[in-house]
């Protein structure tokens, strides 16, 4: 049983949040009858919350996923938060079919007993945001439930800046892009400006350098919607080189060009800003070199 505190937030937020699990395992729950508010149990996921107490009764299912000995590139750790370079190709979280080699599977072996392992109710990593599979750089995992609500707090309230590098397809317009998302009509798989269900999207981009027909493109995501930079550089006719699902394949590089270069972030606890930065890796500045282009001084490059 986990008590909560929420105001303003619709109740499958506020139990993801603070539990650590998807909203859609929040709202099976919810409709399930194991949330009760007040005294109440209430089945509506998006009941907005007014201050009162929550109580979750967390159904016991066995984890799917388990823990594994796998490297974990570390840029900061300490009592409240892990830092990671997430190398790409590496999911973040399991998925249907995919149950090992992941952050999670990871994160499993390093941090967590055998025996909480046993005890589903034990085991709930903090994933505060995800990366594609095929995005590399900063991830951040909060490594106790006082620190992911404060994490996630952060992230929603737009206190965390976030800094991507991409290569892209084409020459984007430069500014921000405010253009909703949704899921894709047809191909389910993939969003869509416009789309099902847009949800408010917002995107600053900036091109620090050009070679031919490509840039490096720095992009400042302002909201957190699923493949948000892709989605709109390709709106923009400048899709992200070696990107499948919204461009093309491309010979210099086998994935996205997409990495998660610095992210800044209060800290969970002391409130303090802090800074992390993860080199662009080798094989997104080999890619760039290929096509002809120059790095701008001031950028990191992975062994330099």
């Amino acid at each position: 049983m986990v008590r909560i505190r929420r105001e303003g937030l619709r109740l499958d937020q506020a139990v993801a949040e603070a539990l650590g699990v998807s909203r859609a395992r929040a709202q099976a729950w919810i409709l399930e009858g194991r949330v009760r508010v007040g005294e109440k149990v209430v089945d509506k996921p998006a009941y907005r919350l007014k201050g009162e107490e929550v109580v979750v009764e967390p159904k016991e299912e066995r984890p799917l996923v388990v823990p594994e000995d796998l490297p974990l590139p570390i840029l900061y750790e300490d009592d409240d938060l892990l830092v990671l370079n997430k190398p790409p190709g590496l999911l973040t979280h399991p998925a249907p079919g995919v149950y090992t080699g992941t952050v999670v599977n990871a994160l499993l072996g390093r941090y967590y007993e055998p025996e909480a392992v046993e005890r589903p109710e034990m085991v709930r990593p903090g994933i505060v945001h995800r990366l594609d599979k095929d995005t590399s750089g900063v991830l951040v995992v909060a490594k106790h439930g006082g620190a992911l609500e404060a994490l996630s707090r952060a992230f929603r309230d737009r206190l965390v800046m976030k800094r991507y590098l991409a290569l892209t397809e084409g020459h984007p317009k430069e500014g921000t892009l405010i253009a909703p998302i949704g899921r894709h009509p047809v191909e389910r798989h993939k969003m869509h400006v416009g789309g099902v269900a847009p949800r408010y999207a917002e995107t600053h981009f900036q091109v620090l350098a050009t070679a031919g027909p490509h840039a490096l493109v720095e992009a400042r995501p302002h909201t957190g919607r699923t493949h948000q930079i892709r989605v709109h550089l390709k709106h923009l006719r400048a899709p992200i080189l070696g990107d499948e699902v919204y461009g093309k394949k491309s010979p210099v590089i086998p994935r996205q060009a997409l990495h998660a270069y610095e992210l800044r972030l209060p800290h969970p606890r002391t409130g303090r800003i802090l800074e992390f930065l993860a080199p662009v890796p080798a094989d997104m500045a080999r890619a760039w070199e290929a096509l002809g282009g120059a790095w701008p001084e001031g950028i990191a490059l992975e062994g330099v």
